[in-house]
């Protein structure tokens, strides 16, 4: 379908279509395993098997029908996640399986899920990257994979996604979601306060617009933000998709990265390194120079370049790129994404932080061979928050942690208020037009 579309700032052309915080939409999660570790039989996970365990054969088959007609249609294979749960219960606890009856394992599983709401709150600052699988595609479209920030119950970030296809005229479909969400599994159960990375995959038989990634060790436990994602050109047609996100411990910060050859395992990974201690860091989407290059904002007001052997180490804190020059910008600046390449120069967006804290989008150009040379930026914003879109959990922003390029145009999903996600399209020339 094509999207109705309105100018409302500069080059960019707003799309009508917007998607939403939805309440209505849950996911059966375990319980974190920290509390339920093996131990002595008073542990909180022991005596709640006990409890279970000292009920009769008629109590249990009644209390199970209950938990059956109260949630087996909300959640997808919900008898298979009740015994997946059970077994990883048993092996952390040194249960074993005879001991007790199939519907008496199911009902000891169902104790140790809950539901979550996870995009209860808000829903925003989305990136978008070319679909691993570009089968199809005709006259120019391109299938994408876009990330959002979903933020639900205890205002924890996850990360979640959306399928779907962008045209070269800038309208776009999105690929429907089924009525069920799924949670990521850790491939190693033991590994979940590991520090050095952990990998996790989707169900084989979900979608990846249905699959929702939580915060799993120590340092993510309140919450995974703003995930820039990038499809990094490793040459000889090797492609990697690689994010960069914060993980927030509730008291400390750092970036980390998600890795996917598939979108169906993702390894996530800390930073190391002094740089690593810093937000909103973006991956270019192939080397510079032979080396690895990011921007970030290490000081929490400038933008910088960053470069490295490693790219899960970034030891130096670069070099200046870009300090606040317009009244939109005084406060801070940073990215908006990942640089994008034309022919030009390395297109990044940015985002300034004005009076009264108001977030607006801009735009800067690189040189391709050096990017800490800065061939031109947007002295104005390129898109801000007007209007209705003032309003929301964090009013007056505008934010985008990514955008696709289809032919000469740009596809540009983005954060409003914190609270929703719209899109916006915008022809490449156009934006260089405003370069001063």
């Amino acid at each position: 379908m094509t999207i109705e579309q309105r100018t409302v700032h500069g080059p960019l052309h707003i799309l009508e279509q917007r998607l939403h915080a939805d309440p209505s939409r849950v996911v059966l999660r375990p319980f974190h395993l920290g509390w339920q570790a093996a131990g002595a039989p008073g542990n909180r996970a022991q005596k709640l098997v006990n409890d279970v365990a000292a009920l009769s054969e008629a109590q249990v088959r009644r209390e199970y029908r209950k938990v059956l007609s109260d949630f087996k249609e909300r959640h997808w294979q919900t008898e298979t996640i009740f015994e997946t749960r059970w077994r990883e219960l048993a092996t952390n606890l040194g249960i074993h399986e005879c001991d007790f009856s199939p519907v008496r394992r199911k009902l000891i599983g169902a104790y140790f899920c809950h539901e979550y709401t996870y995009s209860a709150a808000a829903l925003m600052n989305p990136s978008i990257v070319p679909h691993p699988d570009q089968s199809g595609c005709e006259d120019g479209a391109v299938r994408f994979v876009m990330s959002l920030r979903a933020v639900g119950e205890g205002h924890i970030s996850s990360i979640v996604f959306r399928e779907g296809i962008a045209h070269p005229d800038g309208h776009f479909e999105l690929w429907p979601q089924s009525a069920f969400a799924t949670s990521v599994e850790l491939d190693d159960s033991t590994l979940y306060d590991a520090d050095r990375g952990v990998t996790v995959h989707r169900h084989q038989e979900s979608s990846l617009s249905n699959t929702v990634i939580f915060p799993i060790t120590e340092q993510q436990r309140g919450g995974l933000e703003d995930l820039r994602l990038t499809r990094f050109d490793h040459g000889g047609g090797e492609f990697e998709w690689i994010g960069t996100y914060t993980a927030y411990s509730g008291s400390t910060i750092r970036s980390e990265l998600m890795r996917t050859t598939d979108f169906r395992r993702f390894l996530l990974e800390p930073i190391q390194g002094r740089a690593g201690r810093n937000k909103g860091m973006a991956l270019f989407p192939e080397k510079v120079g032979g080396q690895y290059a990011m921007v970030g904002r290490q000081d929490g007001k400038n933008l910088f370049l960053l470069r490295s052997r490693r790219i899960d180490r970034w030891d130096t804190e670069g070099v200046l790129l870009m300090e606040p020059k317009y009244p939109w910008e005084f406060i801070q600046i940073g990215n908006c994404g990942s640089p994008i390449k034309t022919d030009a120069g390395w297109l990044l967006f940015t985002h300034g932080v004005g009076a009264m804290r108001k977030y607006t989008v801009g735009a800067a150009l690189l040189d391709l061979d050096d990017p800490s040379k800065v061939i031109g930026r947007t002295a104005e914003p390129v898109l801000s928050a007007e209007n209705a879109d003032r309003s929301g959990y964090v009013p007056n922003v505008v934010y985008t942690c990514g955008a696709l390029r289809t032919g000469s145009r740009l596809f540009v999903p983005y954060g409003i208020s914190d609270s929703s996600v719209g899109f916006a399209s915008v022809e490449i020339d156009e934006l260089l037009q405003l370069m001063v």
